[in-house]
């Protein structure tokens, strides 16, 4: 690209490339969000320029214009974001009455709000307001730390988010998918690792939605129940499918909860029990055969689509259950589970029969806090994770909801939660008489 296009014009190219890609979908938005980021801020800087100078870029100075010109850029400077490091161009003046100052960042002063992450990172860590003030002073230099008011609002807000997420009414949530799944912390003295439970769904209008958060020493029966119980107390209906792993704890609490809804078993999760079962030798041919399974049903949703998937594990349990019988097992003993995906919208197929998803960003919080060790706290624990899954929510994925999906999943949802109750059979007196 042309050296005399401005850094703003670079970043807008860079999106439409990106766009352009064959990356996924997800890896284009995560790093289209870093670029937005930076387009914003630099186009900021730029817009100062003008302001200082009086005039865009290749515009005439005019009579009675401030003095001074463009003359390039300077090295990049680096800000540190929520979003991670954004390099900044830096533009160079000549002529000016005095020299060129951003007023969003100071001189040599590269910070913005967004390190409300760092402070964020010190305060779960145990830091009190002061140590964090502190911290940011020794790491970024006097001129770039926070205040200790600063430091402790940014704390409290995230205080105050998480009370009023985990205590918000979810009457107005309407959900077809719900996601279980939970990730183990230390938080507590003397404990070992303990299950931090989270939800999250999918709407009527394909939309993602952070449902629920909480804390518990084991993944029991017990343990999840509560959680659910709080979920539906605060107006949570009954969504048509639930996907988790197989967690008889988690399966239990479910099928108290919520009764008449589906269940998907997560199909990764299952073959991973199933992998461990298989020599490593044949375990890429094990793996193509159980994708076979489930990959590329051409039948109508529904009973058809199932008896496809059917015939498939069938020929799937000839193959190999001479050998790995055991493995095998993992697919047929609790099939219908894991085929219950099938009996939706076929653009959902791929989205809904695992919950890797969720696991994955919790593989990302845990990441965060590895080298804090154990959490000072239950409520540090759970603000750390929530705010790491309610910012990453923004980012999730959901369906598409085309007018066929929308009327399979309206009769799927008639069918389970208003079924048509067969009627009596009333005898005609003149007929009993006869």
């Amino acid at each position: 690209m042309a050296r005399r296009v401005s850094p703003t014009e670079r970043v807008r190219a860079q999106i439409d490339e990106l766009f352009g890609s064959d990356r996924t979908l997800t890896e284009v938005l995560e790093e289209v969000a870093r670029l937005s980021v930076r387009l914003v801020m630099q186009a900021a800087v730029e817009a100062e320029v003008e302001t200082v100078l009086g005039r865009g870029r290749y515009e005439r100075r005019g009579d009675d214009a401030p003095a001074g010109y463009r003359n390039g850029w300077q090295p990049p400077a680096t800000v540190r974001t929520t979003m991670g490091p954004v390099e900044l161009s830096r533009p160079k003046l000549r002529g000016t009455d005095e020299a060129f100052c951003s007023s969003l960042f100071g001189t040599g002063v590269t910070r913005t709000n967004a390190l409300e992450a760092l402070v964020i990172s010190g305060w779960v860590r145990g830091l009190s307001d002061r140590d964090v003030e502190a911290a940011l002073a020794e790491a970024l230099g006097p001129q770039a730390a926070l205040s200790r008011s600063t430091v402790s609002r940014i704390c409290q807000r995230i205080r105050a988010e998480f009370e009023a997420f985990k205590a918000r009414s979810l009457a107005d949530v309407r959900l077809d998918y719900l996601f279980l799944d939970a990730s183990h912390f230390r938080m507590h003295v003397g404990a070992k690792a303990e299950p931090v439970l989270a939800a999250w769904g999918i709407d009527t209008d394909g939309k993602p939605v952070f449902v629920g958060l909480g804390p518990a020493a084991t993944e029991s029966t017990d343990a999840w129940e509560d959680f659910l119980a709080d979920l539906v107390e605060r107006g949570l209906r009954a969504p048509l499918l639930l996907i988790s792993d197989g967690a008889s704890g988690l399966i239990a609490a479910i099928e108290l909860a919520f009764p008449r809804s589906l269940r998907q078993r997560c199909v990764i999760h299952r073959l991973r029990n199933a992998l461990a079962k298989v020599s490593v030798p044949d375990q890429a041919a094990f793996k193509a055969s159980w994708w076979a399974v489930f990959d590329a049903i051409e039948a109508r949703p529904g009973e058809e689509a199932v008896a496809e998937a059917t015939r498939r594990a069938e020929a799937f349990a000839r193959a190999w259950d001479g050998r790995y019988p055991s493995a095998v097992a993992c697919l047929t003993e609790d099939f219908p589970s894991l085929t219950a995906h099938l009996r939706f919208p076929r653009e959902h197929w791929r989205r809904i029969r695992h919950s890797n998803f969720i696991e994955r960003t919790f593989g990302e919080t845990r990441r965060r806090v590895k080298v804090i060790g154990r959490m000072p706290g239950e409520h540090s624990c759970l603000s750390l994770v929530w705010a790491v899954l309610d910012r990453a929510s923004k980012g999730w994925r959901g369906v598409t909801q085309t007018p066929a999906a929308l009327r399979l999943l309206q009769d799927l949802r008639r069918d389970l939660f208003d079924p048509i109750e067969p009627k009596e059979v009333v005898d005609d007196p003149v007929t009993s008489a006869a």
